[in-house]
């Protein structure tokens, strides 16, 4: 009973600040939700699918919970429930750090600033990492075979959206700048040198 307390109060809390930053956004006359929106070929395919994945997997996550079973010993599911945890304080911080500049996608005519401040001095994702702790620690608490193909599905998804849009554009935005950035922050967690 208490993974599905945790995994249910992770999933309302990390879900909640996602949609009360697009809603504060929106009152601000920002569009946060740029995924797939003015993109073509490649770029467009792994933001959709990106978002897709995210769909499946919350709903896995759901399900998963709600029929509470697990093949895996308690140990994990522990590890599971702190991972989760963490992946939830990770994101809200990472939100709340990026202010007005966060987005779902990467914004085509937007002008935002590269955030280098903060968790962003640890992670160059930390947004994209809380979401994979939030889904591997579900997947550990909650184990089954389809929430870990759709878990694995939707963490490779995130990384393409990082390494073949998000990375592209933030070079295109800010060129030097996030190259220095680049070089001082590794891309999921750890300063480099």
């Amino acid at each position: 009973m208490e993974f599905k307390l945790i995994s249910i109060a992770t999933l309302i809390i990390f879900y909640g600040c996602y949609f009360v930053k697009m809603l504060r956004q929106k009152k601000k006359g920002i569009q946060t939700d740029q995924i797939g929106k003015d993109k073509v070929g490649f770029v467009k395919f792994v933001e959709v699918t990106m978002k897709v994945a995210a769909v499946l997997v919350f709903v896995a996550e759901v399900v998963s919970i709600f029929i509470g079973t697990s093949y895996v010993p308690v140990a994990v599911r522990v590890m599971g429930a702190v991972m989760s945890v963490a992946g939830t304080i990770i994101f809200i911080v990472s939100v709340q750090t990026m202010r007005d500049s966060w987005r779902a996608g990467v914004p085509k005519t937007d002008k935002t600033e590269l955030v280098t401040n903060g968790i962003y001095q640890i992670s160059r994702n930390p947004a994209f990492l809380g979401f994979d702790l939030l889904y591997i620690g579900t997947l550990l608490m909650f184990f089954n075979w389809i929430l870990c193909i759709l878990t694995v599905f939707a963490v490779i998804m995130y990384h393409l959206q990082i390494v073949n849009v998000e990375e592209d554009f933030l070079l295109a935005a800010f060129g030097n700048e996030y190259l220095q950035y680049k070089k001082k922050v590794c891309r999921y967690i750890g300063r480099k040198g």
